[in-house]
């Protein structure tokens, strides 16, 4: 099969906002929003520990669940300040309020299936209340916004008296609660409102780049148990280099001004109508990577020249596997190529599990540095100079 070249940005690629937007002044994330990141980034660290310390199939559906009703409620506040961003005193005072509910939530995370649970609802509930309130305050018609609440309300019911229970009738509510966000947008208009896309495709890059952030954490947390040397630094500068892999699969190529510019372009129905699609489900689908990443990351750096356990091994190639066949499904959506080789690449990671069990951490994470470094590299050759889009 042909090589698939990755074309050039669009040449106005740095100012992607459609014909409507270009009258007003660009809307760039607000520094309150970067302040809110911060216990974002808190709240993933705190389900990567959990799933280091649970590395089971229960373990495993407990951080999903975790991080899907998580997420849920965290986008839709990046749906909520492209709306109103916080320019006044008590919006600000509101979103400090809701980010104080989301600590709450990020440290209940470890106990949350061990007697935590309520801590999570309550707090959920409170975020979902603010959530709304605001959004009718930005001026978002009521009636849309209040069946939008509604819809919340059933998801927080499920969370908060799951949280009082225990087990897997605890899982099964939560994870009603869960599958409740992939049947609400199928089911239930959305309020009608312009989404920016200028501010919204910034908010989620920024978002996925906290969440590398996270395995640069769980780096520094797997040093700390094992002693310093050669070993240790090499595979925390392989797992860096995977890292910057990541970014490359989503920034490479301008591609997120490419998405601005694609997203400005829809009308108002089908961009809040891909805004779920892509923004809320594609990047569960990447932060659960980068999280699966992180936790097998952690592994491999406290034992870097000695065999991992077949769960650390699946954790760290799966979510690097994940990661890419997501990311290609985002780009097909946005028009851009190539995908084959990333398609290749993620099944060549996950064929990397062998020599974390039977090897040892560092062979296992150089090889995936490996696979990701000869997929970019092939399509940055690939590269054509002019055109448009190529082909797989």
């Amino acid at each position: 099969m042909t090589a698939s070249p990755v074309s050039p940005a669009s040449p106005d690629a740095s100012d992607a906002r459609g014909p409507e937007e270009l009258s007003e002044p660009a809307l760039k994330v607000a520094p309150l929003e970067l302040f809110l990141d911060l216990v974002f980034v808190f709240t993933v660290t705190q389900l990567t520990g959990s799933l280091v310390h649970h590395l089971t199939l229960e373990g495993f559906a407990q951080v999903l669940v975790m991080l899907g009703v998580i997420w849920w409620m965290y986008d839709a506040f990046i749906w909520l300040t492209n709306a109103m961003p916080p320019r006044t005193h008590g919006q600000r005072g509101l979103l400090m309020l809701a980010m104080g509910a989301f600590l709450v939530i990020a440290l209940s995370v470890p106990h949350a299936f061990e007697g935590g649970g309520a801590a999570f609802g309550w707090a959920y509930l409170l975020v979902v209340a603010l959530h709304t309130g605001m959004f009718i305050a930005a001026g978002v018609t009521p009636v849309a916004v209040l069946r939008m609440g509604a819809s919340n309300l059933v998801v927080t019911a499920l969370v908060v008296v799951g949280g009082y229970l225990t087990g897997t009738v605890q899982l099964g509510f939560w994870v009603a609660a869960f599958a409740m966000q992939f049947v609400t947008p199928k089911v239930d208009r959305l309020p009608e409102f312009r989404l920016r896309s200028d501010h919204f495709v910034e908010r989620h890059g920024l978002i996925v780049i906290i969440a590398f952030g996270e395995s640069v954490i769980a780096v520094g947390a797997g040093a700390g148990t094992t002693g310093f040397g050669p070993a240790l630094i090499a595979v925390a500068l392989l797992s860096l280099t995977v890292c910057v892999g990541l970014w490359w699969a989503y920034f490479g190529h301008d591609d997120d001004a490419r998405a601005e510019h694609h997203m400005a372009a829809l009308p108002s129905a089908e961009r809040n109508r891909a805004a779920v699609t892509v923004y809320y489900l594609g990047h569960f689908g990447l932060l659960l990577g980068v999280l699966l990443f992180a936790a097998g990351v952690k592994s491999a750096v406290a034992h870097p020249d000695a065999a991992i356990t077949l769960p650390q091994a699946l954790a760290l190639a799966g979510g690097v596997t994940l990661y890419l066949v997501v990311n290609t499904a985002v780009r097909r959506f946005f028009g851009l190529r190539p995908h084959l080789p990333r398609l290749i690449g993620a099944a060549a990671v996950l064929a990397t599990v062998p020599l974390g069990t039977a090897a040892s951490a560092l062979d296992q994470v150089g090889a995936v540095a490996a696979v990701l470094a000869a997929v970019f590299g092939y399509e940055s050759a690939c590269r054509r100079p002019v055109g448009d889009f190529g082909h797989d």
